[in-house]
Parts: structure tokens; sequence; C-alpha cells
């Protein structure tokens, strides 16, 4: 094997790396801000409760899917900066299009009108943390 070949290995690794690294310290400062801001909601009267099976959405449940649907954006980031010519370009127009499919949920839930306002601001707050952030490592990553 030449010194080359594992160079540039050796360099496409540390960018996956480094990516997933800052990905995941985006993923944490996503769920922290979400749960937060689902706190905030629940403090001036958003009950959280979805219709389906009378249940309230608990706290903890805020962070756990923020942090769940922000690793699968890391995957998607890795897989685009490793297979796509335009991974940043590529990455926003994927993410925002995911997100805004992920305000119809809330939409049909038949939720009361605070609770559906609060779901849907809930959606977009993890999107203002995580889609620039790596839309920018991709930027520095790639160029």
């Amino acid at each position: 094997m030449n010194s080359m070949a594992a160079s540039g290995r050796t360099s496409r690794t540390r960018r996956l790396r480094g990516l997933a690294g800052i990905g995941l310290v985006a993923t944490l400062a996503a769920m922290v801000a979400t749960t937060l801001a689902a706190a905030l909601a629940r403090a001036v009267g958003v009950d959280f409760e979805v219709p389906d099976g009378g249940e309230t959405i608990p706290l903890p449940g805020f962070a756990v899917v923020t942090g769940f649907f922000s690793v699968v954006g890391i995957g998607i980031a890795v897989a685009l900066l490793r297979w796509s010519a335009r991974p940043a370009g590529r990455f926003v127009w994927t993410a925002v299009s995911l997100t805004v499919i992920s305000l119809v949920p809330p939409l049909l839930s038949g939720a009361s009108a605070a609770t559906t306002a609060a779901l849907i601001g809930l959606h977009l707050v993890p999107a203002t943390v995580m889609i620039p952030t790596l839309a920018r490592s991709l930027r520095t990553r790639t160029g």
C-alpha cells in the first residue's frame, strides 16, 4: 500500500470523525434547548396531551426524540460527506425537507392549538441547532 493512499484514508477518517464529534456536541445542545423550551411551554400552560392515547408527553421524551433524530441527521451528514460531491448543499436540502415533513404529525394529532403550536416550535428548535452546525462543518471539511 502506498503512503498517499494511506494518507488519504487517514484524512477522510479524520474528517468523518470530526464531523461526528461536532454533530454529537450539537446533539447535546439541541437536546438541552428543546427540553428547556418544552419546560418553558409547560410552565406557561401547554399540556402536551396527545388525544389518541390521552397521555401527556413527558419532558424526558423531548430529549430522547431530539437525540435520536439528531443522530439520524449526523448519519445523513456523514454519508453525504463520504459519497456526495456537494455534501453541505445536499444536507441542507435534505434536512430542511425532513424538518418540514416532521411538522405534519403535530398538525394531524388533534391536540389543542397550544400543544400543536408548541410541538411545531419544538421541531424547529433542534433544526435551528443541528442544520447550520452540520452544514458549516460539511463546508469546512470539504473546501
